[in-house]
């Protein structure tokens, strides 16, 4: 082939031709260049196979080693511009009974103060009787990059004497965001799309030390196809080690038996091993066991922290011997928040809105989006036409059958009526035939027949 490559170099600018059989010597000389999709001899077989057999053939991927640089592998860093530049968006659910620390948790993750000091109402006081659903927005920034958070938080769930359809308001909030970012979607102008899904659900589980309640298995199932449950231990310094470790154990498998889905941080094949490490520790710790304190207070050795103080000693935040507070929030913020806003943008959202157009009566032809080989799709034409002629030739065997069984029982009808009218005709020969007998033995032996009844003695002339 004639066909040549040309890499310009970024320092000088001079251009360097490299003919293709050159490129192939040295790629016969590297370990990385290997045939995708199958090996060249099945790609020429597949050609081959499309030419005798009418399908198109697929062209094989060859993995190349490039002699010069190029500039594409400066992608990741043109995305970083831009990310950096729009800023990122990122809206954080937290769900539980109140007094569990949900406020103070999100403050000792972002280290800032978003949501106030509850007020906790006199006894007496009217507190509703539905759950509240309040939202508090903030623009935080750290090292140049902008971070639009929301955090919505769920006063009063679990908190009346009837907890009935208490999931139901969060639920709604939830899909009332997907709805916004459908009705965004179908704009005409979508340059300005502000994306306020929920990303994240951080759901408090009362540390009981026993197992799941009810209601946190209610609104588990309810909501883990719509949100990323991430589920959490609040106050996880009222349990021993030995409390929390079998809590988690018996949490989980009340998850797994109800067959609920928790978000995992996900393991990917080039992971290096400092990176897939810190994910499997992550979901060892899964639920975590958190503590959370935005106070400073001074520990035994001096050191200025944030935790706990206890009469018994202190609890460190940000110490990974006391709690998981620093996993969930490596997860959380530093490694998994784009694996979080990923899949809720293409798993959960296309799920949801899949639903919605299909109730809304919208349809969808899937073949759009294959590619169709000439000759599959007269093969599968010709296996719709033949199954249309067997599926034809059965309904038209069953109707000959039908009317074959009406035929045979309207015989078998007039079969037993000849039948019943044969034996009746039999009978009366063979009553006929009796009665002549005995006639014939008085006649023979001299008795006069004995007269019919009815008939009359007639006496006098002419008889």
């Amino acid at each position: 082939m004639d066909e040549s490559y040309a890499y310009e170099q970024p320092s000088n600018g001079v251009t360097e031709q490299v003919e293709q059989d050159d490129i192939v010597d040295q790629q016969e000389q590297h370990q990385d260049d290997v045939y995708t999709n199958g090996a060249a001899t099945n790609g020429s077989a597949n050609g081959l196979s499309g030419l005798n057999g009418g399908a198109s053939p697929q062209p094989a991927v060859i993995r190349k080693t490039l002699a010069s640089w190029v500039g594409f592998s400066n992608l990741p860093n043109q995305v970083h511009r831009r990310s950096v530049r729009r800023g990122f968006q990122f809206v954080a659910m937290v769900v539980g009974e109140s007094g569990l620390g949900k406020s103070t948790l999100i403050n000792t993750i972002f280290e800032t103060t978003l949501s106030p000091p509850k007020v906790v109402p006199e006894p007496g006081t009217d507190r509703g009787k539905t759950v509240e659903i309040q939202s508090t927005a903030a623009e935080i920034e750290e090292n140049g990059v902008r971070l639009k958070l929301t955090v919505v938080d769920t006063p009063g769930f679990g908190d009346f004497v009837n907890n009935d359809d208490c999931w139901k308001p969060i639920l709604d909030n939830i899909e009332a965001r997907y709805d916004a970012y459908l009705e965004q979607e179908n704009r005409v102008n979508r340059l300005k799309m502000v994306d306020n899904r929920v990303h994240a659900c951080i759901y408090f589980i009362q540390p009981t030390g026993h197992a799941l309640k009810p209601i946190d298995i209610e609104f588990m199932k309810r909501l883990h196809t719509k949100v990323n449950l991430i589920p959490v231990i609040a106050k996880a310094d009222t349990l021993t080690e030995e409390e929390v470790e079998l809590f988690k154990r018996r949490v989980l498998a009340d998850i797994e038996h109800h067959e609920i889905n928790i978000f995992s941080p996900p393991m990917y094949d080039r992971d290096d091993d400092e990176t897939a490490q810190e994910n499997e520790e992550i979901i060892r710790k899964i639920p975590f066991a958190v503590v959370g304190s935005d106070q400073v207070v001074k520990a035994p050795d001096g050191r200025n922290v944030r935790g706990r103080s206890y009469p018994w000693g202190v609890i460190e935040v940000d110490n990974e011997q006391h709690c998981d507070f620093v996993k969930l929030r490596q997860m959380l913020v530093r490694t998994h928040m784009e694996e979080l806003r990923e899949k809720t943008n293409d798993v959960l959202y296309e799920d949801y809105r899949s639903e919605k157009l299909r109730a809304m009566g919208v349809t969808q032809d899937e073949s759009v989006f294959k590619e169709t080989n000439p000759a599959a799709k007269q093969a599968e034409e010709r296996k719709r036409h033949d199954e249309k002629l067997a599926k034809m030739e059965a309904e038209m065997k069953m109707v000959f059958q039908q009317k074959v069984q009406e035929k045979e029982q309207k015989l078998k009808q007039s079969e037993e009526e000849l039948y019943a009218r044969h034996r009746e005709m039999k009978e009366a020969l063979e009553k006929q035939r009796l009665e002549l007998d005995d006639k014939k033995r008085r006649i023979e032996s001299g008795r006069p027949l004995t007269p019919e009844k009815g008939s009359k003695k007639r006496f006098g002339l002419g008889k």
